[in-house]
Parts: structure tokens; sequence; C-alpha cells
């Protein structure tokens, strides 16, 4: 059972940057696409990146194109979401998720099947 563990979450002003890093404690993030998820109003979670196998491209929500960014490091088997101009909007816990899918990335946290805890994140105005 692959188990993901999210940290890097913190208090920030905003307008000011974080990183979080989504780990595994056993097995591999290479063949897996991984996402990022906050709780959104009327929704149980809000995709908010996601990153692909291949060189597929990521994909993010409208409200953070632009700001975040994520990426792997193969090297440390992570995942990170690079977030900026982060404003109290942002303001949540974030959840890394992988899943096997050979295609494109997806936003839907349905299609996700492993999850970590979360790591919170905090924006004060």
């Amino acid at each position: 059972q692959l188990q993901l563990v999210e940290s890097g979450g913190a208090l920030v002003q905003s307008g000011g940057a974080l990183t979080l890093t989504c780990a595994t404690s056993k097995g591999t993030l290479d063949f897996l696409a991984v996402g990022w998820f906050r709780p959104a109003p009327g929704k149980e979670r809000e995709g908010v990146s996601c990153i692909s196998v291949a060189d597929g491209g990521p994909l993010h929500a409208n409200s953070v194109k632009g700001r975040f960014r994520v990426f792997r490091d193969n090297a440390k088997n992570t995942v990170h979401l690079e977030m900026n101009n982060l404003s109290p909007d942002d303001t949540a816990d974030y959840y890394c998720a992988a899943v096997l899918l050979e295609d494109k990335c997806t936003l839907a946290a349905q299609h996700y099947k492993f999850w970590g805890q979360g790591t919170q994140v905090t924006v004060s105005s």
C-alpha cells in the first residue's frame, strides 16, 4: 500500500511563497500521476494541480494558474507544489494524492487512489 506524506505547510503572509512536498514512506511516485487538492466550498476536495507520469504537462486549476507550479524530483522520489503570490483564499489543508494513470493527469479527486494526511497552509492578510 503506497503511503503519502505531505510537508511544507506553514503560516505565510499574503504575497509570499511556499513549496509543499509529497513523499512516500514506501513505494515510488515515478510511475504515478500525482495531484494536489484542497477543500473548497461545495466540494469535498478541489483539484489544484497535478502532474502526469510522462511529459504530458501539468494541469492547474484556474484559480492558481500562473502562481503555482508542480514538479517532480525523481532522485528524491518526491513531487512538489511551488506556490507563489499566495493570498488568504489559498488558506487550506493541502493533500497530495496518487494514482496509476498512463494518460494525462486529472484534477478530479475521485480518480485518485492513494492519499496523504494533509499539510496546513495559512496565508495571513
